[in-house]
């Protein structure tokens, strides 16, 4: 019998007493004590430190030396050997619940827990929160001083999530270690990240390294029936990155705005603005009905709309393809293609100096390919409740001889009606339609949106 022991007081004690019971039995029993938690190397010497998370590879070498037919003795070899070149450090963004007993520590939204062990408690130091690939780079310069690895060494590399760290997350860890560890001249021969010794839901990860020979890489390789081993663990070879050289590029000339173009500029940092201090009501209107993220879209949008150069506003139909070109990019979801199509639709129907008939014409014209590329209709709940009846009234307004002002004023309060009649319309098109009656009585959020940006075209300048 081969008992692996993690290096805590508790399972040393339970699993010798366990041996003694079984050597009194007759049966013959090794134990291997893993003691892979390299953040302790500076506060206990190396046979008090305790076993974490890497015990897992120390597990599988000393499985598949059975396999192959050693004897106990010849196996408990291989798997002291392995433990002895192991190291293993976690980091964690929250405590675990331990059934019965409560949180073992609390974090502040802004901290993470350093060094921590597999049950939930506490870890060897307290830190202020960081990038991922900053604590990567933390984790792996703690384990690769302790183990001091021959240059160009192999190495298997475990990324191993502790309960409540989404695949994703776990995916960018790995990506950063391997980085690491490959730009410092090490062979990652193997390497896998998942979910293999957890404390629960703990929001963590820890980062084990394996150095490798011959034969401990031929135990990792072994086939194994296990369910919950992550596969092979074979990478890819890196892949050189080919620099191509571009053109040089011909400078367009630096044109400064028109007074029209100016008129543009003046009023889309005003929409800027007002879109930025709206961010929440649309985010929470946004909410109601879909994912949520259209306050945060139209906060993107001003602020790529402010960093546009002056050439970009050097006349109406530059300035709204440029605006076009940096919205296509910016806003998340439907938005962006919604935004970016009108804006391009409507510069083409824009002279350098448009008269208010021209505006009226490319209004309609941004409507009408909004209308094309998404397939809604009045009525259907979605901006165009807004945008409609706003060009509509404008160019009827104009037709029968209002001022462009008051015509203006016209269309910014049909935009508004036709915005707050959405909370009683039914939705049929975008995430809204799969709530139903339940987002009755709550506008759509890009209705109001649309509502807001359009009233500040008209606004008067501010100081």
């Amino acid at each position: 019998m081969l008992l692996i022991v993690k290096n805590y007081t508790g399972d040393r004690l339970n699993f010798g007493l366990a041996a003694e019971l079984a050597r009194a039995e007759g049966i013959a029993v090794e134990t291997v004590v893993v003691a892979d938690d390299v953040a302790l190397r500076d506060t206990v010497e190396p046979a008090r430190r305790r076993g974490i998370a890497g015990t897992v590879l120390v597990h599988k070498v000393a499985g598949a030396a059975s396999a192959a037919g050693l004897d106990l003795a010849g196996v408990a070899a291989e798997a002291r050997a392995a433990a002895a070149m192991l190291g293993t450090m976690g980091v964690a963004l929250g405590a675990c619940t331990v059934p019965g007993g409560g949180a073992g520590f609390t974090l502040a939204a802004d901290e993470m827990e350093l060094g921590l062990g597999i049950h939930g408690e506490a870890g060897t130091r307290r830190a202020k929160l960081a990038p991922a690939d900053q604590v990567v780079d933390e984790l792996l310069a703690t384990i690769l001083a302790d183990l001091a690895p021959s240059p160009g060494a192999r190495v298997a590399l475990l990324v191993n999530g502790l309960g409540g760290t989404p695949a994703m997350e776990l995916a960018i860890v790995a990506r950063q270690a391997l980085s690491v560890l490959r730009a410092r001249g090490f062979h990652v021969a193997r390497a896998w990240s998942g979910n293999l010794l957890t404390a629960l839901e703990m929001p963590g990860v820890s980062l084990s390294l394996l150095v490798l020979d011959d034969a401990r890489l031929a135990r990792l390789d072994a086939p194994t029936e296990a369910l919950a081993w992550p596969g092979s663990g074979r990478l890819a070879e890196a892949r050189a990155v080919r620099t191509v050289t571009a053109a040089p590029a011909v400078a367009a000339p630096a044109l400064s705005p028109t007074p029209a173009g100016e008129t543009v500029r003046r009023a889309a940092l005003r929409i800027a603005d007002a879109l930025s201090g709206a961010e929440r009501q649309l985010t929470e209107l946004d909410a109601a009905a879909g994912d949520g993220d259209l306050g945060l879209s139209m906060a993107r949008a001003a602020d790529a709309v402010r960093a546009l150069p002056e050439s970009a506003w050097a006349t109406p139909p530059v300035a709204l393809r440029q605006m076009a070109t940096v919205l296509g990019r910016a806003m998340g979801g439907s938005s962006g293609p919604f935004y970016a199509t009108a804006l391009m639709r409507a510069a083409r129907d824009l002279p350098d100096n448009p008269k208010p008939g021209d505006w009226a014409k490319a209004f309609a014209s941004a409507v009408a390919a909004i209308t094309e590329l998404g397939g809604a209709q009045a009525g259907d709940r979605t901006m165009l409740d807004a945008l409609l009846p706003a060009a509509t009234t404008f160019r009827a307004a104009l037709d029968a001889g209002t001022g462009a002002a008051a015509a203006w004023q016209s269309a910014i309060q049909a935009a508004s009606d036709g915005a707050s009649a959405t909370a009683r319309m039914y939705p049929r098109l975008g995430r809204a339609a799969y709530l139903g009656e339940r987002v009755l009585g709550i506008p759509d959020g890009g209705a109001v949106a649309a509502a807001i940006w359009l009233a500040e075209i008209g606004s008067p300048p501010r100081s």
